[in-house]
């Protein structure tokens, strides 16, 4: 196998003389591994085997266990189990067996996102936005989607009460709960 300064030699040499023999009888190699070299065809090699991991032997131990307790094990947890079935490797180590375990027991058994389910009438969503200094006050109502926006100069508990007062006089009706869905709960 030629190095990488080699190969470069002789793709030098094939481009000053264009012909595989030519180059081959200035760089002291067979005219096969210039064309080889020219057309990028990867020299035999054997082939390369799978890499073996120290944390092999307990694989499936720990994705058994991961699978029972729906991934909420700890590697903390599973290392004397997995010491005890002849595991020697280091700690790190079995923590990112672990991980990669949890993350393949996650995409296989993903719940899935659970929708609310509104009733008419029953839930206002607020939150108020800025742009520069201008503020603007947002409420939807989370069955309907019924949109109510209005811009105001501040975001103060009078001006929120105000543009609620305001956003119950458009719909014509009082929700059952008013949810803040920007602010920390």
């Amino acid at each position: 196998m030629k190095s990488e300064r080699e190969r470069m030699d002789i793709i030098a040499a094939y481009n000053d003389l264009g012909s595989f023999r030519g180059a081959a009888a200035i760089c002291g190699v067979d005219h096969k591994t210039v064309k080889r070299a020219v057309l990028g065809q990867p020299a035999q090699s054997p082939a390369s085997t799978a890499r073996r991991h120290n944390y092999d032997v307990v694989a499936d131990i720990v994705a058994a266990r991961v699978a029972k307790t729906s991934a909420r094990i700890t590697a903390k947890r599973l290392l004397p189990a997995a010491t005890a079935a002849g595991y020697t490797g280091s700690a790190r180590n079995f923590r990112r067996l672990v991980a990669r375990a949890k993350r393949a027991w996650r995409a296989d058994n993903h719940r899935g996102r659970r929708p609310g389910v509104w009733a008419p009438g029953e839930v206002l969503a607020i939150d108020w936005g800025s742009e520069g200094s201008l503020h603007i006050f947002c409420a939807v109502m989370a069955f309907s989607r019924w949109r109510f926006v209005r811009f105001a100069t501040d975001e103060r508990a009078p001006t929120t009460f105000e543009m609620l007062a305001r956003c119950f006089e458009a719909l014509g009706a009082v929700p059952r709960w008013c949810w803040p869905t920007g602010w920390a709960a």
